[in-house]
């Protein structure tokens, strides 16, 4: 449940159920600003300022007023950014509260990506109309289409990911796909000279090697980098949607994201999903993270711009000390639920996976974890545990067959 708010300085009360807190402060010490982007390291005790907490009687005690969870929830699903974890949550939610996911149509197993979305990418649209609850699947996002789908008080969100990270883990995982990625030898080999291998014609199968984010929106990822232009960009982004999370601070997202649509610890509790081995990670030289800032300019703008408001938006809802005592909290949590459904205790390689019911699909040259689990829980906890740990595509497949029992079962391109 959500926490009781004082009215001097809007501070979470995680102790009371009725009355206010007041806190007074002498400042309070911001991040370091590095390469333009705000970062935090390690505890965030450091960060604040010394403060006081104090109760007063005089002070007007006003009742508890608990949130209502939000079950409208439109998730715009970007790739290489932690978001199949977030679908993942996104698919739990929506059993636990007997909600109507917007799937993918027939033997789709993307809401038409990469195609601009119209509404008849969704499984019986023209029957259910603007009745979904949840939208999460993969769609490159056009606002006039989804409102079609969606009810009017939906909340919208999506994910960031620095675009240095996100290239590398790009071109690994597409390196079979994408023909700017084929030819060259390595990462490094691209950005020495992209436009080399990069070539507009190819755009809608290139759209991951430039500016992805930017496209996955719906906007143009070769587009000029024009003041002007990204300006009235963001503000859109800004005006289509409710909260952008960064996928670098995980943890803190699926904390800001609990307390934004009141929903519990266990809603946002996760295992990691669609991750790779380590030792198919390419280092960048410090050039090539400096090209990709320019190869992936409307990205890199993109990103600075919402990392900043991310952090602004936590200092002024949650505060960084009781988001550090949340975030404890969830991973506290985590490695319970990793202690009661793991065998290993931690995701393992493609090859080491034993039920290959739950092998995440495979790309490029990357090798995508998945996760062994326990075999001596009771029914309750197995079932639970292997929704956390169910790829995306199978979970897609399962909620389909759940919610379209009459139509054909999808067939995914899995071995």
């Amino acid at each position: 449940m959500p926490e009781g708010w004082g009215l001097f300085g809007l501070v979470p009360c995680t102790s009371c159920r009725c009355g206010i807190r007041r806190r007074t402060c002498s400042g309070l010490a911001l991040p370091g600003l590095r390469n333009g982007i705000w970062h935090w390291r390690g505890s965030f005790s450091h960060l604040l300022p010394s403060c006081r907490i104090s109760k007063s009687h005089k002070e007007l005690l006003i009742p508890y007023k608990p949130c209502r969870a939000k079950t409208n929830v439109m998730f715009l699903k970007t790739h290489k950014t932690a978001s199949s974890t977030v679908l993942n949550i996104m698919f739990r939610f929506a059993e636990r509260y007997n909600l109507t996911v917007a799937l993918p149509a027939d033997q789709l197993v993307h809401l038409g990506y990469p195609k601009t979305f119209v509404a008849q990418f969704v499984e019986e649209f023209e029957a259910i109309g603007q009745n979904y609850n949840i939208m999460c699947n993969h769609l490159r996002f056009n606002p006039s289409e989804v409102k079609k789908v969606m009810a009017a008080n939906t909340f919208y969100f999506s994910i960031l990911r620095n675009p240095i990270r996100l290239l590398e883990s790009s071109y690994v995982y597409y390196k079979d796909n994408v023909p700017a990625f084929r030819i060259s030898k390595d990462v490094n080999e691209f950005l020495a000279s992209p436009m080399k291998y990069y070539h507009l014609s190819d755009y809608k199968k290139n759209m991951y090697a430039r500016n992805i984010m930017w496209f996955d929106f719906g906007y143009d990822n070769n587009a000029e980098d024009n003041k002007k232009y990204i300006q009235a960009v963001l503000k859109e982004i800004e005006q289509n949607f409710h909260l952008i999370l960064i996928s670098d601070y995980f943890d803190e997202s699926m904390i800001l994201l609990k307390h934004t649509l009141c929903w519990d610890l266990d809603d946002v509790i996760y295992f990691k999903l669609n991750s790779r081995s380590q030792d198919t990670v390419q280092t960048l030289t410090p050039e090539s993270e400096e090209r990709i800032k320019a190869w992936c300019s409307l990205d890199w703008k993109l990103y600075l711009h919402f990392n900043q408001s991310f952090w602004r938006r936590i200092e002024e809802t949650i505060g960084l000390k009781e988001l550090e005592k949340e975030v404890n909290h969830l991973r506290t949590r985590q490695k319970e639920l990793m202690e009661t459904c793991l065998s290993e205790q931690e995701a393992v390689g493609k090859d080491d996976i034993k039920n290959k019911a739950f092998l995440p699909f495979q790309s490029g040259h990357a090798n995508i974890l998945g996760y062994n689990l326990k075999q001596d829980v009771d029914n309750m906890t197995m079932r639970t545990c292997q929704k956390m740990v169910m790829p995306e595509l199978q979970y897609t497949s399962y909620l389909y067959t759940v919610q379209h029992p009459h139509k054909k079962r999808k067939i995914l391109p899995l071995p």
